[in-house]
């Protein structure tokens, strides 16, 4: 399991520099990251975008793909990494977008579905995931999920 600590130093060991674009996690995981002392060599920009006008505005993720898909999406997670990633000019950014409950899930979207994305200089992959329990449960299962998402990345 991949820790804040390990993933920082990962990143020192191999030169990269990473972003984050949260949602549902609202800076979690840039908190866990700048909790380790020298995080500053690698980590550059936290972007918490919990609105839909946050992720347009601050992302660039366009409106009309929010209302056709919804924010909690493969495809929004996907344009959140991109544009956390350029707007960074990071070598990794990572997104969260999910619905952490206890309200606001559906038949299609439960609570605690989750969907991340990566975007690095190979591209950009997206992950799917339903957690469950309360919403701190939720949030740290996302937590968690990313540091690993982000630390195979960089290996």
């Amino acid at each position: 399991m991949m820790n804040a600590a390990t993933l920082v130093a990962l990143a020192k060991t191999r030169g990269v520099r990473l972003a984050t674009a949260e949602s549902c996690t609202g800076g979690m995981i840039a908190a866990a990251l700048t909790d380790i002392a020298g995080s500053s060599a690698v980590f550059t920009h936290g972007f918490v975008t919990y609105s839909n006008e946050a992720k347009s505005e601050m992302l660039g993720v366009p409106e009309g793909l929010i209302n056709a898909v919804g924010a909690v999406s493969e495809a929004v997670a996907r344009r959140m990494a991109m544009g956390a990633r350029l707007r960074a000019g990071a070598d990794f950014a990572l997104s969260v977008t999910g619905i952490a409950g206890p309200d606001g899930g559906s038949l299609a979207k439960p609570v605690g579905t989750v969907w991340f994305g990566l975007a690095g200089p190979g591209g950009v992959i997206t992950r799917h995931r339903i957690f469950t329990g309360d919403r701190a449960e939720v949030r740290a299962q996302a937590l968690g999920f990313a540091l690993q998402l982000f630390g195979e990345a960089i290996k």
